[in-house]
């Protein structure tokens, strides 16, 4: 991997509009996967893997963090992985559960890799090349896993999508709760990013799918269209205010950073 270092972290902080622009994110993709879908199979393939390449490498090229291209970059991989952890039970028929616990395991593995490779998984040390790649490659997981639990709930479970959002609503308030009563921050952060997930999507689902299968009937395309609009609103607010600066936000409660890093070389890169 590049030996790149960065002078800054290329995420945002952590903070409330931070997970209000992530859960919008998620739903996003569930609704706009299902509403391309319906169209064109070939244009939801362009729009999925072609939106998500090229935002993933223009994120990756660049030396600093910016809102439009990092959040840009997120709900490309929101498309992407909605698309990706749905491709083995349409195609090879395995239950929800069992593509769950197979993104578990990966999951796993990609966060052991990171943490013996770089000493910590805090995402306030994002401040290298190869950093950044591990953080891009466990958030792509997060959604495939967050996609197969929410399927799991609502399908092969037949909670539904109200149900679903009563669960995981619950759920994601628990690292929260164990995180102020002294969780490891990153333990707890990485806990409620795969948590978004089936928040989200059950969100979505829940709006746009018809009342015969436990909707309520917008349609998966005005979902789409609300969500992309709440989310260049946001994005724009954070844009023009710069409230998600790095450390902005940041709690005692927090991982620091890591190691600390040498100074970096400077990079002419374009940004």
């Amino acid at each position: 991997m590049s030996p790149r270092v960065f002078r800054a972290p290329k995420v945002p902080e952590v903070f409330l509009l931070f997970w209000v622009v992530k859960l919008l994110t998620t739903g996003i993709g569930e609704a706009g996967a299902d509403f391309l879908g319906t169209v064109s199979i070939p244009l939801a393939a362009v729009v999925g893997i072609g939106g998500f390449l090229l935002a993933l490498r223009l994120q990756l090229r660049a030396t600093t963090y910016h809102p439009v291209r990092y959040w840009v970059t997120v709900l490309s991989v929101a498309l992407f992985g909605t698309m990706v952890a749905d491709g083995p039970h349409v195609l090879l028929g395995t239950p929800y559960a069992v593509d769950s616990a197979l993104y578990v395991v990966l999951l796993v593995g990609v966060l052991l890799w990171w943490r013996l490779s770089e000493g910590t998984l805090s995402v306030h040390s994002i401040t290298t090349a190869r950093r950044e790649r591990f953080y891009w490659a466990t958030v792509l997981l997060t959604f495939g896993l967050g996609t197969a639990l929410g399927d799991t709930t609502a399908i092969d479970m037949g909670l539904g999508f109200a149900w679903s959002i009563v669960l995981f609503g619950v759920l994601i308030l628990v690292p929260l709760a164990l995180w102020r009563g002294g969780l490891d921050a990153t333990i707890a952060f990485w806990a409620s990013y795969v948590l978004t997930r089936p928040l989200g999507a059950s969100v979505a689902d829940w709006l746009g799918k018809p009342p015969s299968n436990g909707g309520l009937g917008w349609g998966d395309g005005p979902v789409f269209g609300l969500g992309l609009a709440l989310f260049a609103a946001l994005v724009g607010y954070l844009t023009i205010t710069h409230g998600d600066v790095e450390g902005t936000h940041r709690s005692h409660h927090e991982e620091p950073a890591g190691p600390v890093l040498p100074e970096p070389e400077p990079d002419y890169a374009t940004d």
